[in-house]
């Protein structure tokens, strides 16, 4: 692709990596709901931040899954207040997964199915790790100190629970979506040089 065509490639796919990442956080949501009328969810969107990521680049790809899951929580009264948190992690989910796979282990540019495989998993468990850790804990912060919430501690464990599994199937889910739709965007021309 040439420069221009490039641009309006990577706009295009951020674009639509946000409209996957709102859908797959908002429609395909369980929400717990906890005392004092905050909730924590189990979702599918950190799915398309790390898919994001290792399709569209690291940085297509981290900012389509953080913009998607922020409107997600711009558009939810429960959720409003955690936009600005949601943002900061959801990027950093996709900029460690596309860091390891495209930086570090070059996936686009391997030809081995199981490196490839390899490659797709540690950035899968490496950035929903990271997250799983992050979310609870910056979420409880967040809570106690900016909107001096009283049910930050029973929130926290909730939030482990459910970041921690959010985690392993998103992990499942990209490794899985990415491995069959790598082939089908490499025959297409459509990886980029990130």
């Amino acid at each position: 692709m040439r420069g221009k065509d490039k641009r309006v490639f990577k706009i295009a796919m951020t674009g639509l990596l946000a409209a996957l990442s709102y859908v797959a956080f908002t429609f395909l949501q369980i929400k717990v709901m906890l005392p004092g009328g905050d909730a924590t969810s189990f979702h599918l969107g950190n799915t398309i931040c790390v898919l994001g990521a290792l399709l569209a680049g690291t940085v297509c790809g981290s900012l389509g899954g953080a913009i998607g899951m922020t409107i997600g929580d711009l558009l939810d009264p429960v959720y409003v207040i955690y936009a600005p948190k949601t943002f900061i992690l959801k990027f950093l989910i996709g900029l460690i997964a596309g860091g390891i796979a495209n930086q570090i282990g070059h996936i686009n540019e391997q030809k081995d199915k199981k490196k490839i495989f390899r490659l797709a998993v540690i950035a899968s468990v490496c950035s929903l790790g990271f997250n799983v850790i992050a979310d609870p804990l910056l979420g409880y912060l967040y809570k106690l100190f900016i909107i001096g919430q009283p049910a930050a501690q029973v929130a926290l464990t909730w939030n482990f629970v459910t970041t921690g599994t959010n985690a392993v199937v998103s992990a499942i889910a990209a490794v899985i979506l990415y491995m069959a739709l790598r082939p089908v965007l490499a025959r297409a021309g459509l990886f980029p040089e990130d």
